[in-house]
């Protein structure tokens, strides 16, 4: 749609990382993440409490196979 601009701020974020969910679920601490998936703790922490803008298919695809899940499993869609 040529002159459509869609703007929108942190708030109206509707992806939401269910990052805290699963590690809470199995256990695993976000330092461990780190080291299994070799992505900072702090990246982490930023997806973690969802102020992340974009997240790197390689990294999410660590992310998944150490937590054993899928990306709709990581990440959904928040109703407003």
């Amino acid at each position: 749609m040529a002159g459509l601009k869609i703007e929108y701020t942190d708030d109206d974020a509707l992806i939401e990382c269910r990052l805290g969910e699963l590690l809470d679920a199995r256990g695993m601490t976000l330092s461990r993440l780190s080291e299994l998936v070799d992505v900072s703790i702090v990246n982490l922490s930023v997806l973690k409490n969802n102020r992340a803008k974009a997240i790197r298919f390689s990294t999410l695809q660590a992310i998944c196979k150490a937590l054993d899940c899928q990306p709709g499993d990581l990440l959904v869609m928040r109703t407003r």
